[in-house]
């Protein structure tokens, strides 16, 4: 039997990240990027105004106080999205919207709001020729303008290979002329359930019968990691059944196996035998508890990643192994969960094997605290549902008496507390 991180190692081995696809920048949110952007442009690519004013020359309005206001003729108006048509001459102004860009001759821009145009009604129309304006403050050279490559200079190197793309980073490329944008592929992940006693979720209860939960909630958790699910289906407990469906698996071009159930000692536990047969077994068991039973193999060069068939043990193995298998795929060096340091609101028993525990965790005054979201049997669903994190008790560690402190893998955090996952 072999340790959690032994075995996280040997699956991230046989994995690696996917080629790159070009997809719209607006499909490029959350993946990873797969190719360096460099500026082909300046950002803004002109100098351009940060206020609604007066573009003028710096010299014309030195000693202008409120008390001593300088007088300029005003012979023109220029908005965002136009070129002004005249050039800012000594003594003169040019009226100049935000973003607009600087008329020749100009040099800064005086605030329209220190001029005595913001006395006036009818601020941000077009000022018409012939008119003056009273400056109340003076600006120095470059005031309350944003020059040509501010933010971006031609030829700067602004996005790196292995950048998680978020809202700012398409608004930077659809700045810079980039409609589409090169990303990690998405892997496809082929998806069974395993077991005679499964019923598909549309079919009556029947005796002896449960229906399949796990491939579901497997098929969810592979699109919030950013994968594609592809479901198998439920292969019955016969070799040439689960065989076939895993042969399938390969002909749509899977990327990564998951199975459900068939992982453990029980005479129709197949999966470890049909991995066997088909392809290279590399590990089987894991000293954890809830999970202990997880194969992992290779098929046709697949990874194939076993998971109990108990629907929490099963989702607390993904957590450790399949999400940052998938995450490794994607591209990601980030793999493993945030976690936060909590305090036990009450004690936690676990038998000395690496234990994972379904907890709620709240902040309070400041700091964290968590209690068990229920009962930790490997079908209590509910317990799941109740839990934003899994408390993790150290190999040998037997109790945790409340008060004391335990590291938390966050699934979902608290409501007030904000963090991507």
């Amino acid at each position: 039997m072999i340790s959690v991180e032994e075995a996280l190692a040997e699956i991230l081995s046989h994995v690696r990240p996917l080629e790159s696809e070009r997809v719209p920048i607006l499909e490029a949110l959350g993946r990873v990027l797969a190719e360096e952007i460099v500026a082909d442009a300046d950002i803004p690519p002109f100098d351009n105004s940060a206020m609604d004013g007066y573009a003028v020359r710096a010299a014309d309005v030195a000693a202008a106080t409120p008390d001593s206001p300088v007088r300029l003729a005003v012979i023109g108006h220029v908005a965002a999205g136009h070129v002004a048509r005249e050039r800012v001459m000594p003594g003169t102004a040019i009226r100049i919207m935000t973003g607009a860009p600087l008329p020749e001759g100009a040099d800064a821009v005086v605030p329209i709001e220190d001029t005595d145009d913001g006395d006036r009604s009818g601020r941000g129309q077009p000022e018409l020729p012939g008119r003056v304006v009273e400056v109340r403050q003076a600006v120095s050279v470059g005031d309350h303008l944003r020059p040509a490559g501010e933010a971006v200079r031609r030829g700067e190197r602004v996005l790196e290979p292995g950048q998680v793309i978020r809202p700012q980073e398409i608004g930077l490329l659809a700045s810079l002329g980039h409609e589409t944008v090169a990303v990690h592929r998405r892997p496809r992940v082929a998806i069974l359930a395993t077991g005679d006693e499964l019923l598909a979720v549309h079919e009556p209860p029947a005796p002896g019968k449960i229906r399949s939960s796990n491939e579901y909630t497997h098929a969810a958790l592979v699109m919030r990691t950013g994968g594609i699910p592809l479901r198998l289906g439920i292969a019955r407990d016969h070799v040439a059944d689960l065989t076939a469906r895993l042969r399938t698996g390969l002909e749509v071009g899977a990327d990564l196996f998951l199975t459900s159930g068939g992982v453990s000692v029980g005479d129709y536990d197949l999966v470890k035998k049909v991995l066997g047969a088909e392809g290279q077994m590399q590990f089987w068991q894991v000293n954890m508890k809830p999970g202990r039973p997880l194969a992992f193999g290779l098929l046709a060069g697949v990874p194939l990643i076993g998971l109990p068939g108990n629907p929490t043990s099963a989702m607390v193995s993904f957590e450790q192994f399949a999400r940052p298998a998938i995450l490794k795929m994607l591209g990601h060096t980030r793999l493993d969960r945030p976690t936060v340091r909590a305090i036990l609101d009450e004690p936690i028993r676990s038998r000395g094997q690496r234990g994972y525990v379904w907890v709620v965790v709240a902040r309070r005054e400041g700091r964290y605290h968590a209690r068990r979201a229920g009962g930790q049997g490997s079908g209590v669903l509910t317990s799941m549902v109740r839990a934003n994190g899994l408390a993790v008790v150290p190999e040998g560690t037997c109790w945790l008496e409340a008060g004391s402190q335990v590291t938390v893998q966050m699934l979902d955090w608290p409501e007030g507390v904000e963090s991507d996952l």
